[in-house]
């Protein structure tokens, strides 16, 4: 037994971690949440992970992010998380893609070698072409809603779209789902209301508030669901 996948192997048997050793899995967004996702996704011998961003590790991550230190402020957060997964798993294949991902330059990415989308940027009008892309392809998707301006990880739960509550993204984006004929969407989301927080706007921009725990668990929650999805 190979002494790195031996804890996994013990849980999950060698044909599930095979599953996942051939599977390619993209994730939008390396922050808070996607940051996560990417962890434990390369913990669990993933084969192949795609990153997009754009941004770059700024000092106000540091309260939440698992890539942000202060050796990474500065850096391009999609080459962080590829150092971050190849220092956990050499053997993976993972290709970052310095990208602000919208449904203008979609066709730039072959969504058709993916096992599996993970939605874990802010832009709506994205999140809403992701979920067009993984409904017209028939390719799984889970997408993170709003973490920010809570503080209660436990009321992170797993549900369809159509099924939420309470927060505003997730409001916003049934409502599109409804318009643009998407039949369902697998969202992780929170039935906390969101704290009244000191307002801050950047570039007129309202800038939400943000703990260390919710945008982790959320992350950690999408990546169980990827995988137990693939190993089913």
């Amino acid at each position: 037994m190979d002494e790195i996948t031996s804890r996994t192997l013990m849980l999950i048997g060698e044909s599930a971690l095979e599953k996942l050793k051939n599977s390619h899995i993209i994730v939008f967004g390396c922050g808070g949440v996607g940051g996560n996702v990417i962890e434990a996704l390369a913990r669990s011998f993933v084969g192949k992970i795609t990153v997009v961003d754009n941004d770059t590790v700024s000092l106000s991550n540091l309260n939440r992010q698992l890539l942000a230190t202060y050796d990474t402020v500065g850096k391009s957060k999609d080459d962080v998380a590829k150092d971050r997964i190849l220092s956990i798993n050499p053997q993976c294949e993972v290709t970052a893609l310095n990208m602000f991902f919208l449904p203008e330059n979609a066709t730039e990415i072959d969504f058709t070698q993916y096992d599996y989308i993970v939605d874990a940027i802010d832009t709506v009008s994205a999140k809403l072409e992701l979920a067009k892309i993984s409904q017209n392809l028939g390719v799984p998707m889970i997408s993170s809603m709003g973490t920010g301006n809570k503080l209660h990880p436990e009321m992170l739960e797993i549900s369809d779209i159509y099924k939420t509550s309470v927060c505003p993204l997730a409001r916003a984006m049934r409502n599109l789902c409804k318009k643009n004929g998407i039949k369902k969407l697998r969202v992780v989301y929170s039935k906390e209301e969101p704290k009244s927080a000191i307002k801050v706007v950047d570039n007129n921009k309202a800038v939400p508030a943000s703990s260390a725990f919710v945008p982790c668990a959320a992350g950690i929650l999408i990546a169980s669901a990827v995988v137990n999805d693939i190993i089913k």
